[in-house]
C-alpha cells in the first residue's frame, strides 16, 4: 500500500466534496484542483483575473502547509473556462512562475458557468 499524506494548514482551502486539498507521496505532493473558493470552500465569483489570483493564491497556502513554493512545482494543469482570456492568463501566469517553467497543460473550454478558471499541480521534494 501506498503511504499517503494529507496535506492541511492554516488557510488551506476545505471542501464538503470527497478530495485531499493536496497528498504527499514519497517526494511528490499532489494539489488538488483549486478554484476560486474561500477557506470553507464556497466558490468566489470575480472576473478571470481575480478568480485566477484566487485559485493561485490557495494552491500557494497548500505549498507552504507542505514547506514549499512555486519554485517547487515540476507540473501545472489549468483549466481556463474561456479562450478569450488566454493572454490575460499567460501574462498573469508569469505572476507566479519564471524560467525554468513548470511543464504546463492548459485546457480551454472545459469549466462550468461557475467557474472562469481552475488549476492543480504536482511539487516535488527534496
Amino acid at each position: 500500500m501506498i503511504k499517503k499524506k494529507t496535506i492541511q494548514g492554516k488557510g488551506v482551502p476545505t471542501s464538503h466534496l470527497p478530495f485531499s486539498p493536496a497528498l504527499r507521496v514519497g517526494n511528490w505532493v499532489l494539489v488538488s484542483g483549486q478554484a476560486s473558493v474561500d477557506e470553507t470552500g464556497r466558490i468566489v465569483n470575480d472576473t478571470f483575473a481575480g478568480e485566477m489570483r484566487r485559485s493561485f493564491e490557495n494552491a500557494r497556502k497548500i505549498l507552504a502547509a507542505a514547506d514549499l513554493t512555486f519554485q517547487d512545482v515540476v507540473q501545472v494543469r489549468n483549466y481556463v473556462g474561456r479562450k478569450e482570456d488566454l493572454t490575460l492568463f499567460n501574462e498573469i501566469y508569469q505572476e507566479y512562475f519564471s524560467a525554468p517553467f513548470p511543464a504546463r497543460t492548459t485546457l480551454i473550454g472545459c469549466l462550468s458557468d461557475l467557474l472562469k478558471f481552475e488549476v492543480d499541480m504536482m511539487a516535488y521534494v527534496e
